[in-house]
C-alpha cells in the first residue's frame, strides 16, 4: 500500500472534513467505538486544562469551580475578561458577602468597571457605593471597560446581566460546587443555573435603562446546556479523576449522552455529511476530531485516519489475494 499516498489524500480532505463521508457510511458500533476515542481525549485535555487553573488557585476546588463558571458564563467574546474578574473577587470573598445577595452583585458589576459607561439611577449609584466599600474591604482593584467585547452582543448575554445572574446563583446556593457535582440530567442542570436576577434586572438589561416589558432574566435552555456541557460535565469528570471516582466520571459520560448535540459551524460542517451528531458527546468526540487533527492535518495519528488507512489495506490486500488465486 501507498501509505505516503493515501495519507496526502486524507490531509487534502481535512479542511474540509472529508472523513465525514467514512463516519457517516459505517456502522453505528464501529463509529460509537471512534467516537469514545475521541471524546475520552477531550474529557482529558480539559482535565489538564482545569488542572492547570486548579494548581493556579493554589489547590482550591471551591476556587477552581468558581474560575471556570465565570469562564464559562463569559462566552467565546468574554471569557478572557471573566476570567480576569474571577481572580479580581475571590471566592472566598464572595463566601464572605453571601448572606447579602446585593454586595456580591456589587462586587462582581463593580469590578467588571462597565459601569463607568452607563447613566446612574439610584440602583446604580447604591452599587457604587457598596463598591467602594468592599473593594477597599477585600483590596479588589477595578477593571477597564475596554477590557470587555460589548459589540454585537445579544441583550441577554450582556456581561452585566451575567455577572447579575452569577451573584443571585451564588447567593441561593450554599455549596455550589457540590450541587454541581450531583447533577445527573440536563434538567438538573438546568434547575440549578436558572435561579432569577435580583428584581432590579427585571426590567433593565443595562443600567439606567428601563424596559417597558418586565421579564425574569433567566438562564435559558441554551446557556444551561453549555454549562452543562463546558462547565458540569467537565468539572463532574476532572474532580472525579482527580479523586479516582468512578461514580463521578460515569455521571460527567451519562450527563454529556442526556444533552442534545452543540450547534456551531463545526458540527454543521459534520453533519453535512449525515447525523453524525445527536449527543453532546457525539459533538465534543468530532470538535476532537476537527481541532486537534483535521485542522493539525495529523491524519496518520488521528483515530479516523487509522481506520481509513486499514481499511484500505484490507481492501487492497483481499484485492491481491483475489489476483493471485485468479
Amino acid at each position: 500500500m501507498d501509505v505516503k499516498r493515501h495519507i496526502n489524500r486524507l490531509k487534502a480532505g481535512a479542511s474540509y472534513f472529508g472523513c465525514g463521508a467514512y463516519l457517516s457510511r459505517i456502522g453505528t458500533l464501529r463509529r460509537l467505538t471512534l467516537y469514545n476515542t475521541l471524546g475520552f481525549e477531550r474529557l482529558k485535555r480539559k482535565y489538564n486544562d482545569i488542572q492547570h487553573i486548579y494548581i493556579e488557585s493554589e489547590q482550591n476546588w471551591q476556587q477552581t469551580f468558581y474560575i471556570m463558571l465565570l469562564r464559562t458564563m463569559g462566552g467565546m467574546d468574554n471569557k478572557e475578561a471573566f476570567t480576569t474578574l474571577a481572580h479580581r473577587v475571590s471566592f472566598a470573598a464572595i463566601l464572605r458577602e453571601r448572606m447579602v445577595p446585593q454586595n456580591i452583585e456589587a462586587m462582581l458589576i463593580g469590578t467588571s468597571g462597565l459601569l463607568q459607561l452607563y447613566p446612574h439611577d439610584e440602583y446604580i449609584l447604591n452599587l457604587k457605593r457598596n463598591f467602594s466599600y468592599l473593594s477597599t474591604k477585600y483590596s479588589i482593584q477595578e477593571m477597564e471597560p475596554k477590557e470587555w467585547k460589548l459589540t454585537k452582543i445579544y441583550p441577554n448575554n450582556h456581561p452585566i446581566l451575567r455577572l447579575s445572574q452569577i451573584a443571585t446563583l451564588l447567593s441561593y446556593n450554599a455549596d455550589i460546587m457540590e450541587c454541581m457535582l450531583v447533577c445527573r440530567t440536563r434538567d438538573d442542570v438546568h434547575k440549578l443555573f436558572s435561579s432569577p436576577t435580583l428584581p432590579y434586572w427585571t426590567n433593565h438589561y443595562t443600567p439606567a435603562s428601563e424596559n417597558k416589558r418586565t421579564v425574569a432574566k433567566r438562564l435559558g435552555r441554551t446557556k444551561t446546556d453549555l454549562l452543562a456541557i463546558n462547565l458540569v460535565a467537565q468539572m463532574q469528570y476532572a474532580y472525579g479523576d482527580y479523586i479516582n471516582n468512578d461514580t463521578l466520571r460515569n455521571r460527567a459520560i451519562s450527563l454529556l449522552e442526556d444533552l442534545p448535540a452543540e450547534s456551531n459551524s463545526v458540527i454543521a460542517q459534520w453533519n453535512n455529511y449525515g447525523s453524525l451528531a445527536q449527543t453532546a458527546f457525539d459533538s465534543q468526540a468530532l470538535l476532537q476530531l476537527s481541532f486537534e487533527y483535521c485542522h493539525k492535518q495529523r491524519c496518520e495519528e488521528c483515530p479516523v485516519g487509522v481506520a481509513i488507512l486499514n481499511e484500505i489495506k484490507r481492501k487492497e490486500e483481499a484485492q491481491n489475494k483475489n489476483n493471485v488465486e485468479g
